[in-house]
């Protein structure tokens, strides 16, 4: 095939029964997938579109509306998914692969990352044809489109279908909220008062706010009425949430490790307000429509924030360096895991709650 590159691409593609999409990372990578899928979906409205994701997908997508029909784990695959000593060419990777290329897929998109090794690993799906990203380390796919940190994903995503012609529907990634969420909720909520729910998790221990202060955003919002809750999995959020119910001087329910990926997002779209980090359940959140105050590093702001104000606030720390040593953490990693946004105040992120909240 013709090997085009930087946004060049012929349109759509003729007589496509069976799209494959490449997404097998985190839940908030995930939904900013959202609006590219729903594009794929309305360009072609008749194909079978197959998310190859990781191994949480199928629980969160089995039986939920949405612009996918069918869900694969994809195995361990450095680069991909699984740790970086993950083989390429397991018997488990050759299997799938076997399998993959029965389906005798149309179209592979590749919504990966910069395709080092996402792009071999579209590439053996064994396509009529690739498109996808591609860093400067990466080999090409048939239509490519040049990875530049810094873009927002949403249109980083819906700038990789338009290669093919699909085009936007809609840029709010957008989630359906099924009734064996809202049970799953139901059965853990408090009941009688609006509904405040707080994360303080986040993938990088950098990104985390310190739980005293989402502590003293729980005292206020429960002075006004609020009953509030704490979620999240693992023990950091475990340890977090303890840190939040000691300091607050009001009630705070922790649901840390005790709901399901359909109780979460029961909650979620229970709740009036959703108070949390740059992670997964704040990108859920604004995904089922529930208004979120966001703590973000400014760098990863402007690739993953929300593209919209009427229902979302962000609180920004402008800090580049690590607390403990002062490197640089825009162009490098130091060993140390200090909060680079715990100079964000309780006060700031209070106003945005409360804004949003009246």
């Amino acid at each position: 095939m013709v090997i085009t590159s930087d946004a060049q691409g012929d349109g759509l593609v003729g007589d496509v029964r069976r799209i494959a999409v490449l997404r097998a990372n985190s839940i908030g990578d995930f939904v900013l997938t959202l609006p590219a899928l729903a594009a794929l979906r309305s360009a072609y409205p008749s194909a079978e579109i197959t998310l190859l994701g990781d191994a949480w997908h199928p629980d969160l997508l089995a039986g939920r509306p949405g612009p996918w029909d069918r869900v694969e784990v994809v195995p361990p695959y450095a680069g991909v998914r699984g740790n970086d000593s993950a083989s390429h060419s397991s018997q488990e990777v050759q299997g799938f692969f076997t399998e993959q290329r029965s389906r005798r897929y149309d179209l592979a998109v590749q919504l990966h990352g910069g395709g080092a090794n996402s792009n071999p690993f579209v590439e053996a799906l064994g396509a009529g044809l690739t498109v996808g990203l591609r860093d400067r380390d990466a080999p090409p796919l048939d239509r490519w489109l040049r990875y530049r940190h810094y873009q927002h994903e949403v249109h980083r995503f819906l700038e990789v279908v338009s290669l093919i012609g699909a085009v936007p529907v809609g840029f709010e990634p957008q989630l359906a909220v099924t009734r064996d969420d809202r049970i799953a909720a139901a059965a853990v909520l408090p009941r009688g008062r609006p509904l405040v729910a707080l994360h303080p998790g986040a993938n990088d221990p950098r990104r985390r706010w310190p739980g005293e202060n989402f502590a003293q955003v729980a005292d206020v919002v429960a002075a006004r009425g609020a009953s509030v809750v704490v979620i999240g999995h693992g023990w950091a959020d475990a340890r977090a949430a303890e840190e939040i119910i000691r300091a607050a001087g009001r009630e705070v329910t922790d649901l840390v490790g005790k709901l399901t990926l359909a109780g979460t997002i029961g909650v979620l779209a229970a709740s009036r307000l959703v108070v949390a980090n740059d992670s997964g359940p704040r990108h859920l959140a604004a995904a089922v429509g529930t208004p979120t105050v966001g703590v973000y590093w400014w760098r990863n702001l402007l690739n993953t924030g929300p593209l919209t104000a009427a229902r979302h606030r962000v609180v920004v720390s402008a800090r580049s360096t690590c607390p403990s040593c002062g490197v640089d953490q825009v162009h490098a990693r130091c060993d140390h895991d200090a909060s680079i946004v715990a100079d964000v105040s309780a006060d700031q992120v209070i106003d945005a709650a409360l804004d949003l909240l009246s």
